[in-house]
């Protein structure tokens, strides 16, 4: 019985030793880098759950504990969780002029939340549009928020995403009633509507410490001026009348229930692709920059070529820094390889990882998506009411995906790389962090370790500290008098 005993004390001791080692909530940010409770730079991996057809609750598709189990098997600690305006707020108010929140439809948000922090998995909750309405082939806004020459100009032609952003007048026209705030039936503006929703969504997601952050709106478009922001400049002048006292309002709203919790701003959809942003600092302290990246090339067929795509690339990483650099914001990618190319999925995370950026994957599942094609075109998992594994996944993705990383530093990460041909992981980190201290020793830099990349085990050398190897994940301790980290991980 005393050893039965003890034996259950010692297993609670080591998940107490493995959950405290792990990143704690809530995240905050110093500088471009995200941190957590203990002061640790943080980086996340992880992918888009976004539910864009139906009820847009992603537990109706069958997302729930087996894939977070898969999620957190692989490494993955963050999911960008998708809301839907019109699933929050999809009829006008009624006699009493108050908004109709759906209550059904936040609760079941909220609960696959609760499900991602029991699997220690970061949810960011992303008000998610793509072609601003079901009426232009997309989603995201309701169709009372479809206004004036949008609501009766044909909605011609069809071409899908993204085409119909180029070639679709009542598509833009819906978006330029949305930027000068237009007024739909019941006379209430539509960007005031729309903050209004954010405060709702505030109010009840506030004190979440595994919410990091919410993103105010996914690629927001111009509208019918777009052809004047396509340049390396971008549109400054629409960032400047339009997108800035925008991002602004809905920061404001959501600061009226929550003045913690990371708000993550985004710039045009032009910045996927190498285009400039000219939005300033928003003034608030706990603020990001969210942005997606992609190549024009490869979302509208034929492409340019490799050497086209790593140029966009370079530039869309490179005004990501230097948004980051102006601001002071926290900086994490949010978007990319919507693609079943594992060249450029390698390609793209490689340089994220250079950069030393967390990102967010396009897409965790199919889940109808009216804005792809194909059936595991754009995603990891077919079908996630089924088991994440056998012809349901895609195991390329899987491994190109799931690499080693730090996602805890006690201090500043200097650079790290891993190589999947050789399958050689390589860190430095400076034990002073971003606000230039140190933290204790007993806090501990955390690196993951895939289970696809390194089933027969692995060998670990460390300088500058003493390593504790486990199955998954790799704890350093910094030893006294030293300055710097580094670390090889090896497979045996």
């Amino acid at each position: 019985m005393r050893r039965a005993l003890s034996a259950a004390i010692a297993g609670l001791l080591v998940l107490a030793v493995s959950a405290e080692a792990e990143p704690r909530g809530p995240l905050s940010h110093e500088g471009r880098w995200i941190t957590d409770k203990r002061g640790r730079v943080v980086i996340l991996h992880g992918w888009n759950m976004v539910y864009k057809v139906g009820s847009y609750r992603p537990a109706d598709t069958g997302f729930g504990e087996d894939d977070m189990r898969f999620l957190r098997r692989h490494g993955f600690n963050t999911i960008r969780l998708g809301i839907i305006q019109n699933g929050v707020e999809p009829e006008l108010p009624g006699h009493d002029d108050e908004a109709d929140y759906r209550d059904a439809y936040l609760g079941s948000i909220a609960k696959t939340e609760r499900q991602l922090a029991e699997h220690g998995i970061f949810t960011m909750l992303d008000v998610h549009q793509d072609m601003y309405n079901e009426r232009f082939q997309g989603e995201g806004f309701p169709d009372w928020a479809v206004v004036g020459e949008a609501a009766t100009l044909p909605a011609e032609p069809q071409n899908g995403f993204p085409l119909n952003y180029l070639q679709m007048p009542a598509l833009n026209r819906a978006f330029d009633y949305f930027w000068q705030n237009a007024e739909d039936a019941e006379g209430r503006p539509l960007q005031d509507s729309f903050a209004a929703m954010w405060t709702e969504i505030a109010k009840r997601f506030k004190g979440r410490p595994n919410v990091f952050g919410y993103n105010i709106l996914n690629e927001p478009w111009p509208g019918t001026p777009y052809p004047s922001c396509v340049s390396p400049t971008g549109c400054p002048a629409f960032d400047a009348a339009f997108l800035q006292p925008f991002t602004e309002k809905v920061i404001a709203a959501i600061r009226e229930a929550d003045q913690e919790t990371l708000v993550w701003y985004a710039p045009l959809l032009i910045f996927d692709f190498g285009a400039d942003t000219s939005l300033a600092d928003t003034g608030d302290e706990n603020a990001g920059f969210a942005f997606n990246m992609y190549c024009l090339g490869e979302a509208i067929p034929p492409g340019g070529g490799e050497v086209e795509c790593d140029t966009g690339y370079d530039l869309t990483l490179s005004n990501a820094e230097d948004q980051t650099e102006e601001t002071g914001d926290a900086l994490l990618l949010t978007e990319y390889a919507a693609t079943q190319d594992i060249e450029t999925i390698a390609r793209v995370t490689e340089l994220a990882d250079q950069a030393m950026i967390g990102w967010q994957q396009w897409h965790y599942c199919d889940c109808d998506d009216p804005t792809t094609t194909g059936t595991g075109v754009q995603s990891i998992v077919s079908d996630p009411s089924l088991p994440p594994r056998g012809d349901n996944l895609s195991r390329e993705k899987l491994e190109i995906s799931s690499r080693p990383y730090p996602r805890a530093v006690a201090g500043t990460p200097l650079a790290y790389e891993f190589n999947p041909d050789t399958r050689e992981f390589t860190m430095s980190y400076s034990v002073r962090g971003p606000d230039g201290k140190k933290l204790p020793r007993r806090v501990r830099t955390e690196i993951f370790v895939p289970p696809v990349h390194y089933r027969d085990g692995y060998d670990v050398t460390v300088e500058g500290a003493r390593s504790h190897p486990g199955k998954r994940v790799i704890r350093l301790k910094r030893a006294r008098g030293a300055t710097e980290v580094t670390v090889e991980v090896t497979p045996e």
